[in-house]
């Protein structure tokens, strides 16, 4: 038997590795505190597990159409004017099986051998994955820890090139918590304009998750941009509905009846039950939503000031998503020595950072997707850990 060559390009996602050995951990009586997964720790809100049950009970059990519901997709259209203030054609969404699809169907619709995409590094390790696959040349752009991981425009434009076919950016960002600024996203914007070839993907699936008066500026208040980007977004993140699996893409007019069809050839169209329960997610109720966010904020503020108590760390403020990306070179030790040896000695499952990219090295990924007191508890076990390896 002989696999594809291709095969040996693909990539993983660390956090899903880390969470395996860390429940076979468990299994064996050790006591993990994870830090390391990117969901959140709330119960999807009521209402819309009722959403849910009524549509099991009402009789959506068959396929719907390709691009989803069409009542989901004007949901999201309200969503999108209500929180991005940008007015969008129901026609142009996609509903996909999770946030994941999107930027898949975006890497090979633009990624083959010969071609460019750049990319944020560190970033979520799906993107560099998926453009090895497709055969196009992953180019990728830092994020300044100076600048709270904002990228600076004019080195992003500056990787352009005639082969350059599609940019990614991610905002809020993940594994860091920062967020791109008006200021950065204006300057990018500018320049692309004289580079027409280049399609952009905007990854935006913690939009929601923002903190002290942060604004998030989308790619889809820009209507220059309209024509040649596309919007990644979804609701696991905001409403905790990382089980149900359920995302969207916004595309231009041109590329939405190409990712339809790459949708009709992989997976036929999204979970019915779920997309119901998705439209009373949108539309209903945002209390839930609110609350879960003022939780995140307390546990930031909480995890900033405990990791920068770690001799050896230091963690700008998270100012999105729910992830601290803290400094910790001053400890010596290599970013994948140090989360294996804080999940098997300390038991506490993070992540390196070399795991979201070659510019992660020196940094570790926690997430605050967990309870205050776990997140002190955690940290106590990481500061321990440290002070004995020294001893």
């Amino acid at each position: 038997m002989t696999l594809a060559s291709r095969m040996s390009v693909l990539g993983t996602e660390t956090a899903f590795e880390v969470f395996a050995k860390a429940k076979a951990l468990e299994a064996k009586g050790k006591d993990i505190i994870h830090l390391h997964i990117g969901a959140p720790d709330f119960s999807t809100p009521e209402n819309i597990v009722e959403a849910g049950r009524k549509a099991l009970t009402d009789g959506w059990h068959k396929y719907t159409p390709a691009k989803g519901l069409p009542e989901l997709r004007e949901a999201v259209a309200e969503n999108i004017l209500s929180f991005r203030g940008a007015e969008i054609d129901p026609n142009n969404v996609l509903i996909v099986p999770g946030g994941k699809p999107t930027m898949f169907y975006a890497i090979m619709m633009f990624g083959e051998a010969g071609k460019e995409i750049i990319y944020p590094n560190p970033g979520f390790p799906i993107y560099e994955s998926m453009i090895h696959w497709s055969g196009a040349k992953a180019v990728p752009y830092g994020l300044e820890e100076e600048k709270g991981f904002a990228f600076s425009a004019e080195a992003v434009l500056a990787l352009i090139t005639p082969a350059t076919s599609l940019l990614i950016v991610n905002t809020p960002a993940n594994p860091t918590g920062g967020i791109v600024p008006r200021s950065e996203m204006d300057k990018l914007v500018a320049g692309l304009e004289k580079h027409p070839h280049v399609t952009v993907l905007c990854d935006e699936i913690y939009s929601r998750q923002l903190y002290d008066g942060e604004e998030h500026v989308s790619i889809l208040q820009y209507p220059s941009m309209i024509d040649r980007s596309i919007l990644l977004d979804g609701w696991s993140k905001t409403y905790a509905m990382t089980g149900w699996r359920l995302g969207y893409g916004v595309w231009p007019s041109h590329l939405i009846a190409d990712a339809e069809r790459i949708q009709i050839n992989s997976s036929s169209c999204a979970n019915a039950v779920t997309q119901v329960a998705a439209i009373e997610a949108l539309r209903g109720p945002q209390t839930a939503v609110d609350e879960m966010l003022a939780s995140f904020d307390e546990r930031r503020k909480i995890i900033h000031e405990e990791l920068n108590a770690i001799p050896g760390f230091r963690c700008v403020m998270p100012k999105g998503a729910f992830y601290a990306f803290p400094n910790t070179s001053g400890t010596g030790i290599a970013s994948k020595t140090l989360e294996d040896e804080l999940l098997n000695e300390a038991g506490v499952a993070c992540l390196s950072g070399k795991s979201f990219g070659k510019f992660g090295e020196g940094y570790m990924r926690f997430s605050y997707a967990n309870s205050a007191d776990n997140i002190r508890e955690g940290l106590r076990r990481v500061r321990e850990h440290l002070a004995n390896r020294q001893a």
